[in-house]
């Protein structure tokens, strides 16, 4: 005989199946980002693939406790109800660890930015993946420079116009020190802006991820405590309300003689 309502079994269904959905995504982030870096030979710097296989890690993890829920709500297992619980708790923790500082940390996203890629300059003498990642954004963007095309000490062919777009006006005449002072036409757009805006957001949508996923743990701690509450005590209803004031119940109950 079945122990948990139905209505509630249908309630949790449909939150797994959102659980699910936000893991999915976070998956698809990863792939996104992951193909975003191969194609500008970004995927070798240093921190970026611990980033992915953590977002990974987190939508394979997500979409497993989804299933493990909808196994324990399906079959009424207490040990799988109580292991999800304990998930969900654990997970909501976590989620806020990571949401809450990144939150705060949101309006000083572009000062830090701009001070970790002012590292790179000159970007002739940075590492091979930074210099290929660079003028990979170069040959997208129509961009020279992160910051301005001085970033370069030998400007690279990625950063020179063609005669098209030198007479729509979106080019500068510099000097370049690769052939004695030779005069080149070269993008007046720098990088800087456009991966701060695919920084921004990339970012935007894993503060997204993080507190929708709070949020649903939330849910699921209450909704697993309820059918765990129901399991153990399946006689007792779940939650009890007198809205009889004692005096009044007294006159109510009238005792018999």
């Amino acid at each position: 005989m079945a122990q948990i309502s139905i209505c509630l079994k249908r309630i949790f269904t449909v939150f797994n199946i959102f659980f699910m959905v936000a893991g999915g995504l976070a998956i698809l982030l990863a792939l996104w980002c992951q193909f975003f870096m191969d194609i500008r030979g970004g995927h070798n710097l240093e921190g970026r693939s611990t980033q992915l296989f953590i977002l990974y890690m987190v939508g394979c993890i997500t979409m497993m406790i989804a299933l493990l829920g909808a196994y324990g709500a399906h079959k009424e297992s207490k040990v799988a109800l109580i292991m999800f619980l304990v998930f969900m708790v654990i997970g909501c923790l976590l989620m806020l660890i990571i949401g809450i500082p990144a939150a705060i940390i949101h309006p000083q996203l572009k000062g830090i930015a701009e001070k970790t890629f002012s590292r790179f300059v000159p970007l002739d003498r940075s590492s091979e993946d930074v210099r290929n990642m660079a003028e990979g954004i170069q040959e997208k963007f129509h961009c020279c420079g992160l910051f301005s095309y001085k970033d370069w000490e030998n400007i690279p062919n990625s950063c020179v116009c063609s005669q098209e777009e030198e007479k729509e006006g979106k080019c500068q005449t510099v000097e370049n020190n690769t052939f004695m002072l030779q005069t080149m036409s070269v993008y007046t757009k720098t990088c800087f802006p456009t991966i701060m805006d695919h920084i921004q957001f990339h970012y935007n949508i894993m503060l997204v991820i993080s507190f929708t996923l709070a949020v649903l743990a939330l849910l699921g701690m209450i909704l697993s405590s309820i059918m765990i509450h129901q399991l153990y005590y399946p006689n007792r209803p779940t939650i009890v309300l007198s809205m009889m004031p004692p005096k009044y119940e007294e006159l109510y109950n009238i005792p018999e003689y």
